[in-house]
């Protein structure tokens, strides 16, 4: 913990914490579950203690604000080629080495750059660029937890879309209370390995899983996505153990993404994933029984394609974020077989929703 100048900007109550002795308080919003001494900030770098009183010190205040296309998420199956509404804040509450997004995980609310923006002004850009979709992402959203369930019932009530682009690191009661705004969430595996999770993560492998199959049973539509990293994750065995426990917790409907890894941050005396790797993990996940994989970060090879799990054709081809060939009904059947493909809402259309 480090000792942090709270300012006003952004300063709100927080919630999910109990009062200690000594106007200490205990942080209840993820498994690191803080005691925070008064001024001091949780390891997330964004809730402190402010005179026996837990605030989260970003509320509304933006490192980022973009539209993307909803499978840069990723999400292939959750209106696919939809354009959505990208925001983050500063803070994380993991400690990954080779965090791709590290200048605003690592970054301070008081030394960062952040504008501040009002749950009503997501809802004025939603409307302004016609995009019903909204992304809590690039850096941990469940730290922005407040802001984040704000943001979203109003969301919900102008008749858009939520999804939580996360790694999953939070109690179970505030994932439930926020689960009921929630439309779809891309949950980062890490590493099926609990050891590495504690020894260079930073956290637990357990509640991860626990909150991945929380989601599925709420009815919120889930994506997994494992960033192989040399040296790190990078076993069969290791990825084997995955694949088996997606098929008998989640079932072989919910997609999978296999990501390449880049040097960043403290990772960059290692060389990129082989894609030889990322393809021989494709095809012993396909092989296992998952219907849908996908290869991610490695733009033109058929491993970005959907594929029909009764005849196996390409009913969905990809190129990077871009959707080049349909080959779905209406009701999201493959064309060839009449077979269902598990898609929600199917393909994006630029009509007016809001």
């Amino acid at each position: 913990m480090r000792p942090s100048p709270v300012t006003e900007r952004g300063v709100r109550p927080a919630k999910w914490y109990e009062k200690l002795e000594g106007k200490r308080v205990r942080c209840l919003l993820c498994p690191w579950k803080c005691v925070l001494e008064p001024g001091r900030v949780g390891l997330c770098g964004v809730r402190a203690n402010k005179d026996g009183e837990l605030f989260t010190l970003v509320y509304g205040l933006a490192s980022s604000i973009a539209i993307d296309p909803i499978e840069k998420k990723p999400l292939y199956h959750f209106y696919p080629g939809a354009p959505i509404l990208s925001i983050s804040t500063v803070g994380c509450n993991f400690r990954c080495p080779w965090c791709q997004n590290w200048t605003i995980t690592r970054a301070s609310p008081e030394k960062a750059w952040l504008e501040y923006l009002d749950p009503e002004g997501v809802v004025k850009l939603m409307k302004r660029y016609d995009v019903p979709f909204v992304a809590y992402t690039y850096n941990e959203p469940l730290i922005w937890y407040e802001y984040v369930e704000d943001v979203a019932k109003l969301v919900k009530e102008a008749g858009g879309f939520n999804v939580l682009v996360t790694n999953g690191y939070v109690n179970s009661e505030p994932l439930e209370e926020l689960a009921r705004y929630i439309d779809a969430a891309n949950v980062d595996v890490k590493a099926f390995n609990p050891l590495t999770y504690l020894k260079v993560i930073g956290g637990k492998l357990e509640p991860v899983l626990q909150n991945v199959k929380a989601l599925r049973e709420r009815g919120v539509h889930v994506e997994l996505t494992y960033l192989v990293v040399p040296g790190v994750n990078d076993s069969a065995e290791e990825f084997g153990k995955l694949v088996r426990w997606v098929l008998d917790e989640l079932g072989p409907e919910v997609p999978l993404h296999i990501t390449r890894f880049f040097p960043a941050y403290k990772f960059v005396d290692r060389p990129p994933t082989p894609v030889e790797t990322l393809l021989r993990f494709w095809e012993l996940a396909r092989r296992e029984g998952l219907h849908y994989v996908y290869v991610g970060n490695v733009p033109g090879q058929s491993g970005e394609y959907t594929y029909c799990p009764r005849c196996g054709k390409a009913v969905i081809k990809r190129f990077g974020f871009d959707i080049v060939e349909w080959n779905l009904t209406n009701d999201n059947r493959c064309k060839f077989c009449g077979a269902p493909v598990h898609v929600v809402g199917g393909r994006w259309r630029w009509t007016s929703r809001l």
